[in-house]
């Protein structure tokens, strides 16, 4: 019996595999051990995950994560899972899920557009190259998080259409100072952040919307993708914001001479055909 996790910032999926089949399935909040100690950590594990995945047991898990790109943060994560499950852990990088997911063990680069970004160039077994992404307010060109606070930003210095402003406002409850407090004050502001791609999406005919997702996207390419050797491989990418926006992704893409493969929304499917495949092979 294996568990295999997926986390970004905004929300965990879980799976139980037993063989080749998905036997239980659930989704928690986000865990990221760049915002949590361990005790929230187990805490959310516990009291978010449906009872039926303490009930059985487990041989292995694999635990792919945001935030989780260096050992001592993958060490909270780890220790966090042994203390409730009892089970050998391993722990990766969402970028490793990506990667893993979208091109199996073939070689590509891979992107990640989500609540975060990142990239990078896999050899079919490794990530050999990685740009760094440098979180959302140093870089994560192109994320939902970034694009949030373009948005954000232009609102309260009175840059957006003003009936783009009014709006969202509107929609979601909230004054400039709400938006300050939740910034700076709140945990999670990059989850705070991306929830205005959402609204951004839903506005997307109107020219500013295009125009601010079409900056943010290029962005991305010209500070992470064209450091690698993109012209001679296939450039996938996982992730809602690439998933929902694909349309001006593949514009922006082609402004750069970018060849754009799939577009996933989640890397769990391809996870579990990855893990399941590797057993038939030992």
């Amino acid at each position: 019996m294996k568990l295999i996790a997926e986390s970004g910032s905004t929300k965990t999926e879980w799976v139980l595999v037993e063989g080749i089949y998905v036997i239980e399935h659930a989704f928690t909040e986000g865990l990221n051990p760049y915002f949590q100690i361990r005790r929230e950590i187990s805490r959310s594990i516990r009291l978010q995950l449906p009872e039926a995945f303490f009930k059985r047991k487990i041989d292995q898990i694999y635990f792919y994560g945001a935030g989780c790109s260096s050992d001592e943060k993958k060490e909270i994560i780890k220790s966090s899972l042994i203390t409730q499950f009892r089970a050998p852990v391993e722990v990766e990088s969402d970028l490793l899920a990506a990667v893993r997911a979208l091109f199996g063990k073939k070689t590509g680069l891979g992107c990640i557009l989500g609540t975060g970004s990142n990239s990078c160039f896999y050899d079919g077994e490794k990530i050999i190259k990685n740009v760094s992404p440098l979180g959302y307010i140093l870089g994560d060109e192109g994320s939902g998080a970034v694009l949030g606070k373009m948005f954000l930003s232009d609102c309260m210095k009175h840059i957006a259409p003003q009936e783009l402003a009014d709006e969202m406002y509107e929609k979601y409850r909230i004054t400039p100072s709400d938006i300050m407090e939740h910034v700076y004050r709140q945990p999670f502001p990059n989850r705070f952040l991306a929830t205005f791609s959402f609204f951004l999406h839903d506005h997307l005919d109107h020219p500013y919307v295009s125009d601010l997702v079409k900056q943010n996207f290029r962005n991305f390419f010209l500070r992470n993708i064209l450091q690698y050797d993109y012209q001679d491989y296939p450039v996938h990418f996982m992730g809602l914001v690439a998933f929902h926006y694909a349309n001006i992704l593949h514009e922006v893409a082609a402004e750069f001479g970018v060849k754009i493969g799939q577009i996933q929304k989640s890397p769990m499917s391809g996870l579990v055909n990855y893990h399941t495949q590797s057993i038939h092979l030992e």
